[in-house]
Formats: structure tokens, C-alpha cells, sequence
């Protein structure tokens, strides 16, 4: 059964200094809430894995929680570039950013293999692009039954997931629904397991589309009502389009961006 805790002990309990940690979401149910919670406790050395990480990686990148990136697209959505995350890799700042680059299908590819308990994953793709090259997790198969030349992706298996949802029972269960992208390969293929949620409620009513994880999947839960903005949780409030076109401004300069974490971030819960 999986562990009701607070965000601040959860995240405690569960990440440490050198983690390979995703933040999963897919335009909804961005773990905001637990990230600004790893800025607060100020992990380091972290290799973060998303498929497509947006705002909320870049502040951690500018945080100077993050050492290294895995990812298929990285952006602001709708907006731009994310400006933290380019000084990173552009001029280091506040520390170099090392960059293993996938494609879509290949990030969710890993994610299912290390979530089914294989080494690597096969598909057809990253054919005529560089990634074969310049990416270790990559390489090329022989099928032994046909003789065609495949791609391999090898299997992510992070040390932490972390993933919004909309509610648990007090078991700890956990029920999303909506887009849904890689969330629960993401969390079976991790060693320990974070799930922020809307609401915890006495019992799970079933919903059509919904994904139940069951609580023997999941170590941890806790109640964070609106974790998941400025992204949105269906059902419970809408994406806050103006926080994402705000981000550009603040992002593009440093003292821009730290004066924000400290009044946004770091001040409010040394206030509570």
C-alpha cells in the first residue's frame, strides 16, 4: 500500500543529490507543485527525464537543481525557447547542462521497456537523423527473423518518478484521466514513486478512460490541490495561458528570474 505523506516529506524521503528523476506530463498534469518542492530542498546533481519539459523544468535547470536532461522537445508552449535552460547549455550558467536528446517515440519506447522489465525497446525510427551517433542509449538491431536493421532504444528506469493526478483513495490508489501521455510506463518503470493529487477521497468511482494505478505500483501520495498549475488538471481548473507567456519575460535574464523564484518560490513557504 502506498504511503500518504505531505509534498515536503515525500520529496524528502524520495530524492536525493544525483537522482535521475521524471517529472512526467503531457501539456496536463505537470507536476508543478513537486518541482518548485525540489528547488525549496535544494536538490542537486539531478539528471531529469521528461519527454517534454517546459516551464517547470526550466526553473529547475535555472535553480541550479540539474546537472543533465533527457528529453525529446524541449519548450515553452505557444510561447518559445525556455531561456534557462539555453543559458545552460549556451554559457553554463548556473552550471553545464549535459543533453542526451530522443525522439517522441523513442522517450516513451524507453519508458515502456524499463516499465516491462527489458533492457531496450525496438522501433522503427531515428533513421536518417544523427541521434545514432551521437546519443549511447541508441544503437542499431538485426531482426533475427527477418534480417531488417532496427533501431534500439535502451530502457530508462528513472531512480524517482514524479506525476500529477487528479485523486487516490486513502490506500493510496491513484485515478487520472484526460491526456494522459506517459505518466504510468513512466511510473512503472521507476524504483520509487511520487504522485501528487488533486484530492484524496474515501473510495475511487470508476470513470470511462480513466487509469487506475493500483497502491502496490506506487510509494508514495500526496494531497496537493492545484500541483499541477499553471498546467491543467481536467475536470478541476483550466491551463493558466497567460503564466506561460509571462515565463518568457521573466526568463530571458538571470536577476529577472531569480528575483522571481525568491518572491514566487522560496519566500512564500519561509513566510507559512
Amino acid at each position: 500500500m502506498a504511503e500518504i505523506v505531505t509534498l515536503a516529506e515525500g520529496i524528502a524521503g524520495l530524492v536525493a543529490d544525483g537522482d535521475l528523476v521524471a517529472l512526467e506530463g503531457f501539456t496536463h498534469l505537470i507536476p508543478v507543485a513537486a518541482g518548485h518542492e525540489l528547488i525549496r530542498q535544494g536538490r542537486r546533481e539531478l539528471t531529469l527525464a521528461r519527454m517534454t519539459p517546459d516551464i517547470v523544468y526550466d526553473q529547475l535547470i535555472g535553480a541550479g537543481c540539474a546537472s543533465g536532461l533527457i528529453f525529446s522537445w524541449g519548450g515553452n508552449p505557444g510561447v518559445g525557447s525556455l531561456h534557462r535552460l539555453r543559458d545552460a547549455v549556451e554559457h553554463g550558467w548556473p552550471q553545464p547542462l549535459r543533453l542526451e536528446e530522443h525522439s517522441h517515440a523513442g522517450m516513451a519506447n524507453r519508458y515502456a521497456a524499463g516499465a516491462s522489465g527489458l533492457p531496450f525497446a525496438v522501433l522503427r525510427g531515428y533513421t536518417g537523423t544523427d541521434l545514432l551517433r551521437h546519443t549511447s542509449t541508441v544503437a542499431t538491431v538485426t531482426c533475427p527473423f527477418t534480417g531488417e536493421e532496427l533501431t534500439a532504444v535502451a530502457a530508462l528506469n528513472p531512480d524517482v518518478t514524479i506525476i500529477h493526478a487528479q485523486r487516490a483513495d486513502r490506500r493510496g490508489a491513484v485515478q487520472l484521466w484526460g491526456i494522459t501521455g506517459v505518466q504510468k510506463e513512466a511510473l512503472l518503470a521507476a524504483r520509487r514513486s511520487l504522485v501528487t493529487v488533486e484530492e484524496i477521497v474515501p473510495e475511487l468511482t470508476p470513470r470511462p478512460g480513466a487509469i487506475v494505478l493500483p497502491a502496490w505500483a506506487v510509494t508514495a501520495v500526496a494531497e496537493v490541490p492545484g500541483g499541477a498549475r499553471p498546467s491543467y488538471a481536467q475536470d478541476y481548473y483550466e491551463r493558466d495561458n497567460d503564466a506561460y507567456r509571462a515565463w518568457d519575460a521573466i526568463s530571458r535574464d538571470r536577476e529577472t528570474f531569480l528575483d522571481w523564484l525568491s518572491r514566487t518560490v522560496l519566500e512564500p513557504v519561509a513566510r507559512s
